[in-house]
C-alpha cells in the first residue's frame, strides 16, 4: 500500500511538472492566434474566439524567413555533424589511447568549459577578420564564420568519452585478435555501441546552434546569411513589439526543435541514462 502510494505521488508530481513545462508552448501558441488586444485582455483568454491563423502568413511574410530557415538548417547540421566526428576522434583518444599527459591534457581542455562564451567572442571576431583579409570566403559574413568556431566542443568529448569509458576491453582485444586497428575498432563496435551517446549530443548541438543568437548577429551584416533568431527581432520594435507575429514565428522557429527530439527521443533518453555509468 505504502509503495503503491508512493508510486502515485510520484506521478502526480511528474504530471504537474509536465503541465508547467508545456504552460509557456500553449501560451506562446494562443498568442499566435490574437490580434494585439486580445493580447493583453484580462481575464486572459486560453482559447481565442476568433483564431487569427493570418498571424503565421504575415509572420512568415514579414522577413525572408525562407532564406534564414535555409541558413540555420545548414549552419546547425554543419556543426552537429563537425562535432560528432571531431568529439569522437578525441575521446576515443582520451578514452581508450594510453599516452604521457593524457589525464592532465584532458583536464586542462575540460578547464576550458569554465570559459564564458562572451569572453571568446572578441577574439574569434578577431581572427576570422584576419581570415577575411586573406581570403573572403573565410572572413565575416560567410558560413565558415558561423560553422567554424564551434565544431571542436569540450562538452562533446567528455560525454563520449564517459560512454566510451563503458565499453568492456574484452571487445578492443577481440577486434585486434580479429585484424582490426583503432580506427576500425572506432569506426565498427565504439560508434554503434555508442549511440544514445552520439544522439544526445547531437541533440544538444544541433539545439543550441539552432537557438544561437549573439554570434550570427556579430558576424552576419546581409540578409543573405542570417539566421532565423535574428529574424524574430523583425517584430520588436520601438513602438512596441507585435505580440501575434513574435509568437506566431516563435511557433514556427521551434518546430524543428520539436521535430528533431521526437526523432531522437529513443536514443536520446537512453543516452542520459547510461551516460557516465562506468561498469
Amino acid at each position: 500500500m505504502l509503495k503503491k502510494l508512493e508510486s502515485s505521488l510520484i506521478h502526480l508530481l511528474l504530471i504537474l511538472g509536465a503541465i508547467v513545462m508545456v504552460m509557456p508552448f500553449a501560451w506562446m501558441i494562443s498568442t499566435s492566434l490574437k490580434s494585439q488586444n486580445e493580447v493583453f485582455s484580462y481575464p486572459p483568454v486560453w482559447i481565442p474566439p476568433n483564431p487569427i491563423w493570418e498571424n503565421y502568413v504575415r509572420a512568415w511574410q514579414a522577413a525572408p524567413f525562407a532564406r534564414y530557415f535555409v541558413n540555420s538548417v545548414i549552419i546547425a547540421l554543419a556543426v552537429t555533424l563537425g562535432t560528432l566526428i571531431t568529439s569522437s576522434f578525441a575521446a576515443f583518444a582520451f578514452a581508450r589511447i594510453r599516452f604521457p599527459g593524457r589525464d592532465a591534457l584532458f583536464a586542462i581542455y575540460l578547464s576550458s568549459m569554465m570559459i564564458p562564451h562572451q569572453m571568446t567572442i572578441i577574439p574569434s571576431f578577431l581572427v576570422l577578420k584576419d581570415f577575411g583579409d586573406f581570403s573572403p570566403a573565410l572572413g565575416l559574413d560567410t558560413y565558415f564564420a558561423l560553422i567554424a568556431p564551434f565544431i571542436a566542443s569540450a562538452f562533446g568529448i567528455f560525454l563520449l568519452r564517459q560512454s566510451f569509458l563503458t565499453l568492456p576491453n574484452e571487445l578492443e582485444d577481440a577486434a585486434i585478435l580479429d585484424g582490426c586497428g583503432k580506427l576500425g575498432f572506432l569506426w565498427r563496435i565504439v560508434i554503434p555501441l555508442s549511440r544514445p551517446a552520439l544522439a544526445t549530443l547531437a541533440l544538444f548541438t544541433f539545439m543550441a546552434n539552432w537557438n544561437s543568437y549573439l554570434w550570427p548577429l556579430i558576424v552576419t551584416n546581409s540578409n543573405t546569411m542570417r539566421t532565423v533568431q535574428i529574424g524574430l527581432r523583425y517584430f520588436v520594435g520601438q513602438e512596441g513589439n507585435q505580440w501575434g507575429l513574435l509568437m506566431a514565428a516563435a511557433v514556427f522557429v521551434t518546430l524543428p526543435i520539436v521535430i528533431v527530439y521526437l526523432l531522437v527521443q529513443r536514443q536520446f533518453v537512453q543516452g542520459i541514462a547510461v551516460t557516465g555509468i562506468k561498469q
